[in-house]
């Protein structure tokens, strides 16, 4: 039996909005378990530096391989684009991010190539989505808005309050204005919005979540590398940096499932992540 198939998957987010990730794994590789940490102290990484990102995310992949995983998926935007390529370099475990396969559906689902980009502030500025669009289509169009509002009050679980819609409006109305035909979720918490976005804007977007591409492109390279787990072993294992509880009954309200009850994770300590009693 190769030991290595049956290690955990590891899913990172600065929150919960790496559950759209682990939603996509449920459906798509069953048979994986998952070992997730959701960095809730210090959510939202949107406004963040560089610097920090990197440093918060050598933190986290230095505890998910602690804890034996086989591969990790950088369930965040932000850090998929700008920590990933530091993090490859540091660390020889296979590495997934969200942003290109996120690219390529949506030029795969654009008819006008008019593409609009729902991120937030720091992956806006690092123009991560634009270079991986257009360098396989020089001729598409990328309209990128930042979305500060967006995370703070999904963290919150005000999914279709009046501020919520407020805020969505005001960030989408310029991309219709603008005629983009299709909108990229550039942030895993955004899928969260779905069906109020759909609401708003019936039948106006095609709305493109790279975690879809992103697990596909998982389930990839485990089958060509011999890494696909054989059946479902063991639970999977969650950690939070923030309140447990919070994350537990918000988290498990927006996965669909109930959801084992998160490990809190001190990462204010001075040296590695520890799991606290």
């Amino acid at each position: 039996m190769n030991s290595e198939r049956e290690k955990p998957i590891g899913i990172f987010d600065s929150g919960l909005g790496g559950l759209t990730v682990v939603r996509e794994i449920w459906r798509d590789l069953p048979q994986e378990r998952i070992t997730y940490f959701g960095d809730t102290a210090r959510v939202p990484y949107g406004g963040r530096s560089a610097a920090e990102i990197t440093e918060f995310n050598s933190q986290i992949i230095e505890f998910m391989l602690q804890e034996g995983i086989k591969a990790v998926i950088f369930a965040c935007n932000t850090s998929s684009a700008l920590a990933l390529q530091e993090m490859r370099k540091r660390y020889p475990v296979p590495m997934f991010g969200i942003i290109k396969p996120g690219a390529k559906a949506a030029l795969a689902t654009s008819s006008n190539r008019r593409i609009g980009l729902l991120a937030t502030e720091a992956t806006v500025k690092s123009g991560a989505y634009e270079r991986a669009i257009l360098a396989l289509e020089p001729t598409a169009q990328v309209f990128p808005m930042a979305c500060p509002k967006l995370v703070p009050l999904i963290e919150k679980g005000e999914l279709d309050s009046p501020e919520t819609e407020g805020a969505l409006q005001e960030y989408i109305d310029p991309l219709a204005e603008a005629g983009v035909d299709t909108l990229i979720y550039g942030c895993t918490h955004y899928p969260f919005l779905d069906s109020v976005i759909t609401r708003l804007y019936p039948g106006r977007f095609k709305l493109v979540d790279p975690a879809k591409s992103c697990v596909r492109e998982v389930r990839e390279y485990l089958q060509q590398n011999a890494l696909l787990a054989q059946e479902a072993r063991g639970e999977d294992r969650y950690f939070v940096s923030g309140d447990p509880g919070h994350f537990a009954a918000l988290g498990s309200r927006l996965a669909g499932r109930i959801l084992p009850a998160p490990q809190k994770v001190d990462v204010f300590g001075e040296n590695a992540l520890k799991v606290l009693p």
